[in-house]
């Protein structure tokens, strides 16, 4: 027999969690404005205006924390990456990223989450106690704060293109000194060169790490109801597209 996939319930949860009190209507037009956001206003994104409003916030998990999900999930899978006991999720949203990694280590993993955001720490918490996971997060600078001892995975997805250029470059050092320490670094980011200008400069040094980019295509199944989220607000989930720098394999 199939297992079932733990994001179809998870979803249905997340549905029941965040339209108890929003109508989907008033969530695919917070959706829309929110897509906007991060096509068209990158430069808002530094102050919060992402998650400025239940709308927003609601649309954030109902859709953008599921495709993360979804998407580390393939890339984790296509990459055969090693299975942590301890994972790191840095700017970690809503959860969903770090517990897409730790589901795939046999036993999973232990997730740790860190973001500025006191909404996203506490969904994050939801996340990993609705998936069954050992986990916790707390509100932090995902650039500064204290990388555990490894060896453990360390994950950045769609967090360093939201960092000052200093962070930025200070956090790079932090990292590949990690994996040079026996620490496994995922990074995954958009596959747009205009959000990422600093990429290249992540890629090779990652490349003289010994590590590997790769860009990803991907058509996973996904919820129904997550993909009419989707459909509704003009999107098109049929694809979910990304980047990735892995380090320590």
């Amino acid at each position: 027999m199939e297992t079932p996939d733990p994001l179809d319930s998870f979803h249905a949860a997340l549905e029941a969690r965040h339209l108890s009190e929003l109508a989907f209507k008033e969530v695919r037009h917070a959706l829309q404005a929110l897509s906007s956001l991060y096509v068209e206003r990158r430069e808002r994104m530094a102050g919060g205006a992402a998650l400025d409003g239940a709308g927003k916030r609601a649309a954030f998990a109902l859709y953008y924390g599921p495709l993360h999900f979804l998407l580390v999930r393939g890339i984790v899978r296509g990459l055969a990456l090693r299975a942590p006991r301890r994972i790191l999720d840095l700017g970690c949203g809503t959860g969903t990223a770090g517990a897409a990694w730790a589901l795939e280590a046999e036993p999973r993993a232990r997730v740790e989450g860190v973001d500025r955001s006191g909404w996203a720490v506490a969904e994050a918490h939801w996340t990993y106690a609705r998936l069954g996971l050992d986990g916790r997060a707390i509100r932090g600078d995902a650039a500064t704060v204290s990388l555990p001892k490894p060896p453990a995975g360390l994950l950045a997805a769609f967090t360093v293109n939201e960092l000052a250029e200093e962070a930025r470059r200070a956090l790079l050092a932090r990292l590949v000194a990690a994996a040079k320490a026996g620490s496994t670094v995922l990074v995954v980011e958009p596959i747009s060169r205009r959000v990422t200008p600093w990429w290249p400069e992540w890629a090779e040094a990652f490349r003289a790490g010994g590590g590997r980019e790769d860009e990803w295509r991907l058509r996973p199944a996904m919820p129904q109801r997550l993909a009419l989220l989707g459909k509704a607000a003009g999107l098109d989930t049929r694809e979910l597209t990304g980047r990735s720098l892995v380090l320590g394999l």
